[in-house]
Order: C-alpha cells, then sequence, then structure tokens
C-alpha cells in the first residue's frame, strides 16, 4: 500500500473502552441475565473509525478527549501500534468514556455508553484542531460531541478546503445540522429514515441531497449500501456472511471507506471494498477487534472491480 498520496484523515470523534457482553437475548425491564461471555475492548466511534482508515494505508491523526488513567494509556499504545498519531488527543479530568455493548445470540446489539470526555472535547479550542486541515484532505466526523463542536470542525475544514464525511450516529446530536457543510453523508437505512422520513432509502437519500449534502452512502445490513448523487444511484452488493455481532460494522465501513478515498481510490470500488470489510466484521465477536486486518483489507481492494 505504499507509494499513494500522504493526505490525511483527520478522524475527530470520541474513543472509549468498550465491554462487550455476549447475552442469548436481551433482557426485559427489571430482568437479569447471565452473559454467556464477556470481553473488554477498545472502541469508540473515533477510535474504531480511525483504525479502519489507517489499515487501509492511509495517513490517519485521531482527535479526541481520554482521561489520565489506564484506559487512557491503552488507547495511546493502541494508536502507537496502528501507527495513527496521537497528537490530536487532550487528556481531560474525567475517567476515558465507556461504553456497556450487549449482543445477543442473533447479532443484534445495544449500547450505553458515558461520555463525558467526549462531551466536554473542545477540538476547536484547547484540542489543536484550529488550523491542522490542508486543503485536499479529509474530515470524518460522527454523532458523538456537541451540536456546536461538529457544526463548528465541518465548517473550519469546509474553509480549509477539506472534503468533509458525516456518519451521523448516534443520530440525537446531529439531526439539525447544516447539512451543505458535508461532502458525504455515510449512515445506515433507519438513520437515513429519522433524519428525512423516507422509509425507502432512495428516497431518504435524495431528500438529502435536497438538504445540501454532495453524496450520499445508505448502508441496508446484508443487501450492501447505495451511493447516491445527482445524476445516479449505485447499489453495492454485501457478501453473505454468518452474522456473530454488527457492533461496529458501520464504523468499518466509514473508516475503510474514508481511507481509500484519501488514497484516490474511485468511490463506488472505495464502497465496495467498504461494505466488505463491514461484512467480514460481523462474522466476529467485539468491535474494533471484529475490524479487519490490513492483510485481509489489501485483499478485499485487489478483489474489488
Amino acid at each position: 500500500m505504499a507509494g499513494f498520496p500522504a493526505v490525511t484523515v483527520h478522524v475527530v470523534g470520541n474513543a472509549c473502552v468498550d465491554a462487550n457482553w455476549m447475552v442469548p437475548r436481551f433482557p426485559a425491564v427489571g430482568e437479569t441475565l447471565i452473559a454467556s461471555s464477556f470481553a473488554e475492548d477498545l472502541g469508540g466511534k473515533g477510535l474504531n473509525q480511525a483504525v479502519a482508515a489507517s489499515r487501509t494505508g492511509a495517513k490517519v491523526r485521531l482527535w479526541a478527549a481520554i482521561g489520565r488513567d489506564d484506559a487512557a494509556r491503552r488507547i495511546r499504545a493502541r494508536l502507537a501500534m496502528e501507527g495513527i498519531g496521537q497528537d490530536g488527543l487532550t487528556e481531560l479530568g474525567e475517567p476515558t468514556d465507556l461504553s456497556m455493548v450487549l449482543v445477543d445470540d442473533a447479532g443484534d446489539n445495544m449500547i450505553v455508553s458515558r461520555i463525558d470526555c467526549a462531551s466536554a472535547f473542545d477540538p476547536l479550542g484547547a484540542g489543536g484542531f484550529d488550523g491542522a486541515v490542508a486543503p485536499g484532505e479529509i474530515l470524518v466526523m460522527q454523532g458523538n460531541l456537541s451540536p456546536e463542536v461538529t457544526e463548528a470542525c465541518l465548517a473550519h475544514a469546509r474553509d480549509s478546503g477539506a472534503i468533509t464525511i458525516l456518519n451521523p450516529s448516534p443520530i440525537a446530536r446531529v439531526a439539525i445540522m447544516p447539512w451543505p457543510l458535508v461532502d458525504w453523508a455515510v449512515l445506515n437505512a433507519g438513520e437515513a429514515e429519522t433524519l428525512t422520513e423516507k422509509a425507502e432509502p432512495r428516497a431518504a437519500a435524495r431528500r438529502l441531497l435536497a438538504m445540501g449534502v454532495r453524496f450520499v452512502v445508505v448502508t441496508r445490513g446484508a443487501k450492501g449500501a447505495i451511493l447516491v448523487d445527482d445524476n445516479e444511484v449505485r447499489s453495492i452488493a454485501a457478501p453473505s456472511m454468518a452474522v456473530l455481532g454488527s457492533a461496529g460494522a458501520g464504523d468499518v465501513l466509514c473508516g475503510v471507506f474514508g481511507g481509500l478515498l484519501s488514497r484516490g481510490v474511485d468511490p463506488v470500488r472505495s464502497l465496495a471494498v467498504a461494505v466488505a470489510a463491514a461484512s467480514l466484521s460481523v462474522s466476529r465477536q467485539g468491535t474494533l477487534s471484529a475490524c479487519p486486518t490490513q492483510q485481509e483489507l489489501a485483499a478485499l481492494e485487489a478483489a474489488a472491480h
């Protein structure tokens, strides 16, 4: 993967510890269940997407807030191992964020998160993001930071001549967003329906285009994804996989897609590789640990047409 232009992908978001509980089914209100297994993993949508992008061969910087605890040290060590720049990390006096992930036997998940660090993070203030983005680079954001911070970072990147990618999840914080600041919206069908009140993914994508987004990717789980612009709709099929857990699959897709775009790979081919990578990730347990390796992504890219 050497020899590609060094266009940096700036992932601005969160980093946390994921506590993953495998359960036969989700508990009812007031019910206690015995987990079939438990594992801790590093995660957070920002960290997951940064790792996925980096494994495509992209140059990546993660901008996130962490605590001054053992979890933060683990995050720093993992980023160093992945070759991701750490100068965008801001240490705060809060515990590093934590997510509790329940995954049932069908592979569906429920997530509850503590986001004190993400809520207090100001990338354009003490975080050092101001002035860090160069023309032609890529900004990737999610919905973990405050709406004001998300909008300010998108505007700063746009003013700096960068390409902006927004993955609006969790959706509550970005439901009202200046969509003309977004070059690429990457979201699942449920999120697209919530934002547009259009149940059909193509209609939802066209509504987002009318709201100002330049390009829309709507993911549809086992049905793959669609890429929509003002001229056409391109459908990408997903390979069939046995599902062990879907937590983090959307992060894999968004990160791989952004990483490949930064290397100048055609968007349709980038999405095909990203869909295949996300499909591979759901066949594994965990969040970050389910992300395909650099070697696996290289093979998926070589196989894509």
